[in-house]
C-alpha cells in the first residue's frame, strides 16, 4: 500500500468566500474518487484546519501500490479535481508519497485481543 499526502495553502489573494468554495469542491470531487479510479482504496479529505494551521486543504489517500498513483494522477476524474487548483489559486503545494506497512500507527493504538 501506499500514501499519497497533499497540503495546499490557498492564496492570499482569495475571498474567505472563493476559498471556502474552492475547498468544498475539491474536498467533494476528491472524496468522489474511490471506486471510479483503480488503485485507489481511500480518500480523506479536511478543509477544516485549527487556527494553530498554516494551510487550508490536507489530502490522505491510500492507493494500493506506486505503480496507482500514476493511473490516479492520469485519471480525467482526479484531472477535472486538480482544475480547480490552478496556479493562481495555490499559493503552496506540498507532496509527501510513501509506502506503508502492517505496522502503522492505527495498529499501535488497537486493543491487543
Amino acid at each position: 500500500m501506499v500514501k499519497h499526502v497533499l497540503l495546499w495553502q490557498l492564496s492570499d489573494a482569495l475571498s474567505e468566500e472563493d476559498k471556502r468554495g474552492i475547498k468544498t469542491a475539491v474536498k467533494e470531487g476528491l472524496e468522489a474518487l474511490p471506486g471510479k479510479v483503480p488503485g485507489l482504496v481511500e480518500v480523506k479529505v479536511s478543509i477544516d484546519p485549527l487556527d494553530t494551521s498554516n494551510t487550508d486543504i490536507y489530502l490522505d489517500a491510500t492507493l494500493t501500490d506506486i505503480s496507482a498513483i500514476a493511473v490516479y494522477q492520469q485519471h480525467p476524474e482526479h484531472l477535472r479535481v486538480k482544475d480547480v487548483l490552478t496556479e493562481d489559486v495555490v499559493k503552496t503545494r506540498l507532496c509527501m508519497d510513501y509506502e506503508i506497512s502492517d505496522w502503522n500507527a492505527e495498529n499501535l493504538f488497537r486493543e491487543k485481543k
